[in-house]
This record gives C-alpha cells, structure tokens and sequence, in this order.
C-alpha cells in the first residue's frame, strides 16, 4: 500500500508544480501572441500576409493547447498508475510466473510499455488526423500511419528489449561497478544506432533516393568540400507522402553519414535557400556541436548511472510506493519517476546551449555562402511553410526554445552579415 511521508510528499510538490509551470508558460504564450500576434513583424512582410499570420496564430494556439492537455492527461495517467497500487499488483503477478529477474523485468516493462502506448493512441490520433490535417499538413493515410505503428511497436519492443535485457544481466552479474558497463554499454548502443539509423532504421520508413538534380548535387558537394566535409550522398526523402512540413538534417557516423532533403523542402525552396540551409548544418559540423553534445550527455549519464546504483536499493523508495522489498526492475522504474519533474526543470539549461549552438551554425553558414540573403529568405520561407510562431513570448521561448525565436533569428544575421569574413578552404575529412 502507498505510504504519505516525506518522499512522496516531495515528489507530488515537484510533479505539481511542473504541472502548473507548463500551465503558466502555456497560457502566458498564448496571451502574448493574442497581443502581439496580429500584426506581422516587419522582417516577415515581404513573406507572410494578414491571412498567413492568422493562420499561424490559429495553429500555434491550438497545437499548444493540445499538446498541455495532452501532457496534463500523461501525467494524470502516470500518477495513477503510480498510486493506485497497480504497480505492485503488476509485479506480484509477473513474480508469480517464476520466470526469473531478467525475463520479469521485461515483461514488466513491456506491459506498461503497451499500456501506455494504448492510452496515447487517441492523443496521437487527434493531433495527425486533427489538427495536422485541418492546417493542412497532414497527407498520410490511416492505413499509412497503422503500418508505421506496427513497425514502430515491433521495433521498439525489439531493441528495448535487447537493451533492457543486457542492462538487467549487468545489474545482476556486473559487480559493484556494474553502472561503469552499464553507462559503457548505453554509450555504445548509441553511437550503434545513429550509425545504422539512415542506412538499416530510417529506410524501413521511407524511401530514400539520390537527388535527381545534378546542378543542385554539385553545389552541395562544393560546398561540402569547401568546409572540409564529405557525406557518403545527397538524399531525397518521401516525407510528402505523411505531411507538409519541410526540413534537412545530416545523420549517421562514418561511412554512413548523409545528407537528407526532405521532398517538400525541394518543391518549395530555391537552390541557393537549400544550399544555405545546409550551410548551417554544416555549421554544426564543423562547430563539433554533436560532439560536445555527445560528450555533455555522456558525463551527465555517468552520473545518472552512479546515483541510480546508490538508490537502486533504498528501501523507503519502494515502501512509499507500495512495495514490500526491492525489486531492481521496479527501482529502475521508480528512479525514473522520481527525477523525472526534475528533469523538466532543467531543460532551459539545455535550451540556451542550443541556442548558442544555432547561432554559432547561423554564423559560419554566412562564411561558406557569397550572401547572407538566401539564409535570411529560406528562415522566412520555413516559417511560412511550418507556421512557426512569429511572436513567441521571451520567457516561453528562453524556457522552451531549442532555436532563437525566427525574428530575432533573421535580424541577428542581418548584423552578423557585416562582420563575419569568408572561411578559407579547409581539408579535413570527418
């Protein structure tokens, strides 16, 4: 039976007030872009209209409002699970099948896996086939989206499950450092999976092809050269066939290591705003951002490894939640939900280093592009496309923002134009 005292007492303050922040920030944003938002920023005038920003200011209400009441049911959903005893229920009948720790946890945590899953179908449901579509983005049909939730399911159920197992047989076998492999062994699933997510994962989705117009390959390529960079090729992906949004992003490591175009960004966008939107990605290649990002994670999750060991069998954890003795497949849990309200305050430490990285990117994009215009006119142009909120509130947007918001976005490269100097050429192959 679930225990009221100090832990749980600590736990529900910090899981409410995360709760009544993501309410607060929420309608702050929404009030703001009420106020601000029906006029069009004077850097957008020569790309987005009155009816544009109309529909802009719709889609970002709606899609906020949402994607909190979306959050606030998850939580609710959680909370219950966590509370009303379920949980303990749960492992009292896996137990009972006498299967052993390992196969225990696995089918301890896929049965909250397809629990979970089922409860956020009609959320994910409504967003696509509501909102997305009603805005004009959404293209897929329900046939399309139920196959890409069989594979999704299949295939999260298949490296979940492998890497769950070996990090349980390593709690079990490992010793007292058993957290330095486990941490060994996350680190290197991965960098396993982002090696193999754009040649073996991302195919299973969509179709990938080479870029049919040669005169657009060859810009890319020279300017690939021109940052000391290769990629193994330039891609086309099929996203049209499931939405309107457009987007391009490196991937992979190695020999595996592409550039990927989205179709819809091909049909909207010019030669020179695709060549410096690339720029910019490449900008994050050679800033070394994912590394450092890499690297920031990593020491964080040695950290997080270490003190999951210490806590993993702190009786009072288990007994504020029901349980009557430690279960190390519960603990793994629990930790989890107890550090997860304090993860979310965490994130705007994370949002402002990714800020600075754009702006770094923002910034040598400019060194390896003859003007700073066809930048400028493809940021106007997504967020014309993506219906981005034009007139985000700052705290909102310092709290949430992985990206500078695209006004102050546009204008800092207009200032940054003036003083960044062209690169020389590099040979370096990464």
């Amino acid at each position: 039976m679930v225990q009221l005292n100090s832990l749980l007492l600590a736990y529900l303050i910090i899981s409410f007030l995360r709760s009544g922040t993501q309410f607060f920030l929420n309608r702050l944003n929404i009030s703001h872009l009420r106020r601000c938002g029906d006029t069009v920023p004077e850097v957008f005038r020569d790309t987005i209209d009155r009816e544009k920003l109309g529909k802009i200011s719709a889609y970002t209400i709606d899609s906020a409002r949402f994607g909190v009441f979306s959050a606030f049911a998850a939580q609710i959903f959680f909370l219950v699970l966590l509370l009303s005893g379920f949980l303990p229920w749960l492992a009292y009948q896996i137990a009972r099948l006498g299967t052993g720790t390992i196969v225990n946890g696995l089918l301890f945590f896929a049965s909250l896996g397809i629990l979970t899953r089922l409860f956020d179908l009609p959320f994910e449901l409504y967003e696509t086939f509501g909102i997305e579509k009603r805005y004009g983005f959404n293209t897929q049909t329900f046939r399309l989206w139920f196959v890409d939730l069989l594979k999704s399911l299949l295939l999260s159920a298949l490296l979940s499950g492998l890497l769950l197992g070996l990090f349980l047989s390593l709690i079990l076998y490992g010793g007292k450092a058993w957290f330095f492999w486990a941490w060994i062994l996350v680190g290197a699933f991965e960098l396993l999976m982002i090696w193999l997510y754009p040649v073996l994962l991302a195919p299973l989705f969509n179709k990938f092809e080479p870029v049919a117009d040669q005169a657009l390959v060859q810009r890319i390529r020279t300017l690939m050269e021109k940052a000391g960079l290769r990629a193994k090729g330039v891609f086309q992906m099929d996203a049209s066939k499931r939405s309107k949004h457009t987007n391009a992003y490196f991937t992979g490591l190695g020999k595996s290591k592409r550039i990927v175009l989205f179709d819809t960004l091909l049909q909207s966008h010019g030669a020179d705003e695709i060549e410096a939107v690339l720029a910019h990605e490449v900008g994050h290649w050679k800033k070394k951002h994912i590394l450092k990002q890499l690297a920031f994670m990593e020491a964080l999750s040695l950290i997080g490894f270490f003190i999951l060991a210490k806590l993993l069998e702190w009786p009072l954890m288990y007994q504020t939640f029901g349980f009557s003795e430690p279960i190390l497949y519960v603990g793994l849990l629990l930790i989890g939900a107890l550090f997860s309200p304090l993860g979310y305050f965490a994130q705007p430490l994370g949002s402002a280093f990714s800020r600075k990285f754009e702006r770094e990117a923002d910034d040598y994009a400019l060194t390896l592009i003859p003007s700073k215009e066809p930048l400028i006119q493809a940021f106007k142009r997504l967020a014309a496309d993506n219906l981005a909120n034009l007139s985000p509130h700052p705290l909102y947007a310092w709290f949430y923002y992985s990206h500078p918001p695209l006004g102050e976005r546009v204008q800092r490269l207009r200032r940054a134009a003036e003083r960044v100097q062209p690169a020389p050429e590099e040979i370096s192959f990464l």
